[in-house]
């Protein structure tokens, strides 16, 4: 008779794939709770420790690490001496193995968990037990999902026994499912003592679907979330729509990086291409989108919108007029859901803007590596700044001062970007020249520069932007200083009456 050894925490559809087992002429042995889960439904199990001969102890942390259970998974049956190993000392093979692993996840998630609680749930029996009959799966189909019940018992009802490209696959499977168990332990610990960039770095995110191709048609491509809830795309909840392509996401996570820095206002981003095309704040979120759309009604064309309020039925109305792939939101009133979803493709998405937003470092690949270094959430106040010029900016001219520096932060370097009135009204993206990206801004914004103030997300290397700020009439600018010229960019200032100050700070994005 053939015997499955089963001890999972997580006891989805277990009743029915043990008792399929069950109806096959398998014994089943069992451990703690999912023994009693079993019993409880009909299901006769033998003991782990009737296997092993010696007690479950120390509160069940030890029951399964045995020569008789370890020695059954791990012995190469066409193997002589393995065989008569087995023999020898009376112990019996186990032919399926169904194991899934303590709660760690779920239980770092709870609120108030303590860290004693946290450790209790590192399991040490049930990754040694995965990884020893997976090693042996040439004999051994080893299940760790609940998703994978369903397949394994229809190859043994159909055929006896599972087929070995099954059994490579679902080792495989288990092999990724304790390496992201231990990856999660070893970020917690790793974080506990306070090593931000240990000897290596290791990551573990859960799919959230396979995407339809990547930037482009001939490439494939999934996205993936990491473990903690967070005001990111990741853990927006999709309302309407068809399903979100990589650009899309792409997009849509930079547009919640811009909205992020508006906390306590009502704020409108338009994006594109990884790049404001629009942000716009007011006293109500209509207002804001106003002047989101304003900014450049051109560009907004298949773009992006995220907004930190309700969107109502106003806003939906003027919102229906443009072509728009994603509209990200805390919440849509009914009209305005009913009026959005008229469009069959437009993604209509919900984001919960109260949650923390995330800490983690940020994880740039490139061929054959990684880059890793902090998130970029460098704030100022009006505190921070230092003027260098004879003539001080305005109360009012600091206001929108500060708003440029939110949204340069967020512009692919080399960047500048015009400002008036609590919306942007020129953006100029990722040049390789610093006077060439403010004078894309300044032809964007055209006679509305007159009285605007311009942001830099770094310093000036030569007066030439300034000279195309006063032509253009900007009145103040807010950049970081740290040119060896930096008297010559003053000096220009100066001539013209341009208040600048300094932050101090650069915010290179590449």
């Amino acid at each position: 008779m053939k015997r499955a050894l089963v001890s999972v925490s997580d006891k989805t559809n277990l009743v029915e794939f043990v008792s399929g087992l069950a109806e096959l002429g398998y014994e089943i042995i069992s451990t703690g709770g999912t023994k009693k889960t079993l019993e409880a439904a009909g299901i006769s199990t033998i003991s782990i420790s009737d296997v092993t001969g010696f007690p479950e102890i120390m509160d069940g942390r030890v029951k399964t690490l045995h020569p008789n259970v370890h020695g059954a998974l791990l012995c190469v049956r066409d193997n002589e001496t393995h065989v008569q190993a087995l023999k020898d000392h009376d112990i019996d093979y186990i032919d399926l193995v169904c194991v899934n692993l303590y709660p760690f996840k779920e239980t770092v998630q709870k609120q108030g968990v303590s860290h004693e609680e946290i450790i209790e749930n590192i399991d040490i029996g049930g990754p040694s037990m995965l990884r020893s009959a997976s090693k042996n799966y040439r004999y051994i189909p080893v299940i760790c999902d609940p998703n994978d019940y369903d397949a394994v018992l229809k190859e043994l009802r159909e055929q006896g026994e599972t087929n070995l490209d099954t059994r490579e696959a679902l080792a495989a499977k288990v092999f990724r499912h304790t390496a992201r168990y231990d990856a999660m332990i070893a970020d917690y610990l790793t974080k506990k003592t306070g090593e931000k960039f240990p000897e290596s770095y290791t990551m573990t995110f859960d799919k959230v679907q396979d995407l339809r191709y990547g930037e482009n048609p001939h490439q494939e491509a999934a996205f993936y979330q990491n473990m903690k809830p967070q005001y990111s795309l990741a853990n927006a909840k999709q309302l309407h729509g068809k399903e979100l392509s990589y650009n899309n996401i792409q997009d849509g996570n930079a547009a919640i990086e811009i909205l992020k820095e508006f906390s306590g206002q009502c704020a409108v981003v338009g994006l594109k291409h990884m790049n404001p095309c629009g942000v716009g704040i007011g006293k109500t979120i209509e207002d804001a989108w106003d002047k989101a759309y304003e900014a450049d009604p051109v560009s907004i064309f298949g773009g992006i919108v995220a907004m930190n309020e309700e969107v109502n039925e106003a806003v939906a109305q003027k919102l229906s007029k443009i072509f728009l792939e994603i509209i990200i939101a805390p919440s849509f009133s009914d009209e305005a859901f009913a009026i959005l979803s008229q469009k069959k493709n437009i993604r209509l998405m919900t984001l919960d803007t109260t949650l923390e937003p995330s800490t983690s470092l940020k994880v740039t690949n490139v061929n054959d590596g990684l880059l890793v270094q902090d998130i970029d959430a460098k704030n100022i106040t009006a505190q921070d700044l230092t003027c260098v010029t004879k003539r001080q900016p305005s109360e009012a001219e600091i206001e929108q001062l500060l708003f440029a520096w939110k949204v340069v932060k967020h512009v692919k370097s080399n960047a500048i970007v015009l400002v008036k009135d609590n919306m942007t009204i020129g953006v100029g993206a990722g040049q390789m020249n610093r006077v060439g990206a403010a004078k894309i801004a300044i032809e964007q914004a055209q006679d509305k520069a007159t009285g605007s103030v311009m942001g830099s997300d770094a310093f000036f290397p030569m007066p030439d932007t300034v000279e195309a700020a006063a032509k253009a009439g900007v009145t103040a600018i807010i950049q970081p200083g740290g040119s060896i010229k930096d008297q010559l960019s003053v000096d220009e200032c100066d001539k013209h009456g341009i208040a600048m100050v300094y932050t101090g700070i650069r915010h290179f994005k590449h």
